[in-house]
């Protein structure tokens, strides 16, 4: 009887080698050998840096009662005289993020950079705050507020001094900094503005 049985065992593992490639059975885990994992997609690389100032709860009171979502104010910039902001509202936080910084991304603008710091002295004002921005000498850092920070350390500034005065909201405060450094103009801009050359000026 073992005889037999071991006939029966060596039968089977002949025919088994002798069977076609393209009939042997696929392994345990359903997949054949030459099967390769898909990777999945890359993460696009962002030439852009953000930075997430301020998420609030806000809510809206309609008629059925009242409607929870989160606000969030995105500053994003590449350090090299370029920032923009973003405010981005949804039913969860990284939704709101993400929307804010779809829109600083959309709303990107170009800030003039003279060594290292702003051209000139010039306020910026929105609503009821209003924002002193100095130029200063190299290695003077960034004197300004967080919200302010934010906006000029992404821009790609160094050395500045800022006076913030009035509402200390940082919506306001952003705003009010973005309107300062788009105010902002070169020598050579205004020169080309006036049609004259810059020794003239």
């Amino acid at each position: 009887m073992a005889e037999n049985e071991q006939l029966n065992v060596e039968n089977v593992a002949t025919e088994t080698a002798n069977e076609p490639k393209g009939n042997r059975k696929q392994n345990f885990a359903g997949k054949n050998k030459g099967d390769r994992k898909e990777r999945a997609p890359r993460k696009e690389v962002s030439e852009f840096d953000k930075r997430v100032v301020s998420v609030r709860r806000v809510t809206k009171v309609v008629k059925g009662g009242r409607t929870l979502r989160f606000s969030a104010l995105v500053v994003v910039g590449d350090g090299k005289g370029r920032v923009g902001l973003g405010i981005g509202k949804s039913k969860d936080v990284s939704s709101a993020i993400e929307k804010a910084t779809t829109i600083a991304k959309r709303n990107v603008k170009n800030i003039p950079i003279v060594d290292g710091t702003i051209p000139h002295e010039t306020t910026g004002k929105f609503s009821a705050t209003q924002i002193l921005l100095l130029p200063a000498r190299q290695g003077t850092g960034v004197i300004a507020g967080g919200s302010a920070r934010a906006v000029i350390e992404l821009a790609g500034i160094k050395d500045i001094v800022t006076k913030t005065h009035g509402s200390s909201n940082k919506i306001n405060c952003v705003k009010a900094t973005m309107e300062g450094l788009l105010s902002l103009k070169t020598k050579e801009e205004i020169a080309r503005r006036r049609g004259k050359s810059v020794e003239e000026i």
